[in-house]
């Protein structure tokens, strides 16, 4: 039997050590965003984006932590206003005394965290970041990720591979896939400016997500292809690791306390079939 009275403090502490807070860009914004260190937790909910439905769905469900990948709290606040979106949200989350915490690119960076996972479920082997982190005390720690197929994959089979780990109906691409496929780099997110990178590392194509238009063609000159499967599905993969990871952190230190992913949450964009009736989205 775990010791009940878990804190705040000590999942911060747990967090931290999944993927120290220190990684995250200078840009960024990572950590307890709202909430008292010491408060007393009753449940956590992982999600990928903080929302106010996850938040109420936190609240039903009991649980008054919410870690969430992208953070409520991105640029400074000059007012709170509970008629905007924001406001309203920060108004939720004090109003139920709920925690929100952020692992972001803390997070990508990470050994174990979103590139690893996501290289994973595409099943390749001997991952390594393409773009490494000159703080980092080991070579695991970094922005993306390459891979390899030791048996090269078809095209259709890797598209198929894809779409099943992603559980996306859609992708988009830019050039021509490789008719076999060996090595692949992952960025999830907002990778594109990784392309080159991507490139110089010798990989055949590269999934991420957020393409621009000038890194299309540039891509298309070079002669890389690059397929963009949405930001939410090649982020999403993290949650129920991430979950379980922090289950099995608390657990070792002898925390009893339930530790559960979204069931509301999913992807805002659908896709729109031109067939569909004017102004519907497909299912």
């Amino acid at each position: 039997m775990g010791r009940p009275g878990v804190r705040l403090q000590e999942v911060l502490a747990s967090l931290d050590d999944i993927a120290a807070f220190s990684l995250a860009a200078a840009w960024d914004n990572v950590g307890l965003l709202v909430g008292d260190p010491a408060m007393a937790v009753t449940g956590i909910l992982v999600a990928l984006d903080p929302t106010a439905e996850v938040l109420a769905e936190a609240h039903e469900r009991q649980a008054n932590v919410l870690v969430t990948h992208h953070p409520l709290i991105f640029q400074p606040l000059k007012a709170m206003r509970t008629d905007q979106p924001l406001g309203r949200m920060l108004a939720m989350a004090t109003r139920d005394h709920m925690a929100v915490v952020a692992c972001h690119t803390n997070l990508d960076l990470a050994s174990g965290g979103v590139n690893d996972v996501l290289a994973a479920r595409l099943g390749l082997t001997d991952i390594t970041p393409f773009t490494a982190d000159n703080g980092a005390t080991d070579k695991l720690t970094g922005l993306g990720r390459t891979g390899r197929y030791a048996a090269p994959l078809r095209a259709d089979e890797f598209i198929e591979r894809l779409m099943a780990a992603l559980a996306t109906p859609t992708l988009r691409m830019v050039g021509k896939l490789p008719p076999t496929i060996a090595r692949v780099a992952v960025c999830g997110g907002s990778g594109a400016d990784l392309a080159e990178a991507a490139w110089q590392a010798g990989t055949q194509v590269l999934v991420t997500a957020e393409v621009k238009l000038s890194i299309a063609r540039w891509s298309e000159a070079a002669g890389l292809c690059i397929i963009d499967a949405g930001h939410f599905p090649t982020e999403n993969v993290i949650v129920p690791v991430l979950a379980d990871v922090l289950r099995e952190r608390l657990a070792h230190y002898g925390h009893d306390v339930k530790v559960g992913i979204t069931a509301t949450q999913r992807d805002p964009f659908v896709p729109v079939r031109r067939d569909d009736h004017a102004g519907h989205c497909a299912p």
